[in-house]
């Protein structure tokens, strides 16, 4: 078992499929290593409330109140959620998105027709609901569907997600097992690849969950690791990460957990803009480059003066 663990680990760092089937999936060569070449993920740690900067960036990036065109996806809630509108009821009233739907299946074929997927042909903006990521998997992984959601980043849309809907964003499937989200690597071990060799993880402090990537990314040092904790997000575009929100999010690197990587040391003071451990944390406003490995250090600005206070 330990072995094959491995052995899916491995195939997923590089992008193809734990179990190959056909699909009607497009990959393209990248210039990126872990973000989208076009459009923006905004992936949140789940119970995003009523958390403004949020939301508004989503809708910004939407296209704005008035001219976004949502698609809500209810799946990873169960079969219930494809006729309760509360989530979608939410989401609109936290957005002031005008138009804005419900997009459900937890069927294989379904999902990979043309007639399913027309909502998304002219949608700027996707928003995955939490509950249990596999079931995302199982609906649309290598169908019609995700090819949609890949194309409407191309066109320079948005994708968010809280929760499980954070998680399924990865290559990886974090906590995917269909027995509990207390396995960590399971029975479900791919995720939708919006962020390229990655693996995600949630509710991260709450849940007293931030050493639990350390060990996986100590084995698959081609991963990122990102774990969020609660009504707080990031902002990837291209391969800048960006926090926002009211908490912290954990930054899990091969290079920094094998304690290879670069000293948070400048000029025999510490820099507190990241830790020297396991993994280290990023506030809101902070940016990190996913291809450098490294935190992007502002700008410091200037010391406030007698005359300016």
């Amino acid at each position: 078992m330990k072995k094959l663990s491995i052995f899916l680990l491995a195939l997923t760092a590089f992008g193809y499929p734990a179990f190959a089937q056909p699909s009607p999936i497009t990959v393209k060569k990248s210039d990126t290593r872990h973000g989208p070449e076009k459009g923006s993920l905004l992936i949140i740690g789940g119970n995003v409330g009523s958390q403004r900067d949020i939301w508004e960036k989503f809708t910004e990036l939407a296209g704005g109140k008035d001219k976004a065109v949502l698609v809500v996806v209810t799946t990873a809630s169960g079969d219930s959620a494809a006729y309760d509108k509360k989530g979608v009821e939410e989401v609109k009233r936290q957005t002031g998105i005008k138009n804005v739907s419900l997009f459900h299946t937890s069927d294989f074929k379904e999902a990979n027709s043309e007639k399913f997927i027309a909502p998304l042909k002219n949608a700027t903006a996707v928003y995955f609901e939490g509950g249990r990521q596999w079931r995302i998997a199982d609906s649309y992984l290598n169908t019609l569907t995700h090819q949609a959601f890949i194309d409407l980043l191309n066109r320079g849309g948005v994708i968010a997600g809280s929760s499980a809907g954070a998680s399924i964003m990865g290559s990886f499937l974090w906590r995917g097992d269909t027995k509990g989200a207390q396995i960590l690597v399971g029975d479900h071990t791919q995720g939708l690849g919006f962020l390229k060799n990655s693996a995600i993880d949630q509710h991260l402090l709450v849940r007293n969950r931030q050493f639990d990537l350390v060990d996986f990314i100590r084995k698959a040092p081609d991963l990122i690791g990102i774990g969020l904790n609660e009504a707080t997000a990031v902002l990837v575009q291209r391969d800048t990460l960006q926090v926002l929100g009211h908490s912290l999010v954990a930054i899990y690197d091969y290079n920094t957990i094998t304690n290879n990587g670069e000293k948070h040391v400048v000029n025999g003071r510490e820099d507190f803009t990241a830790a020297n451990g396991p993994f280290f944390f990023l506030a809101a406003g902070q940016k990190y480059d996913l291809a450098k490995r490294q935190v992007i250090k502002e700008p410091r600005k200037p010391a406030a003066t007698a005359s300016n206070r």
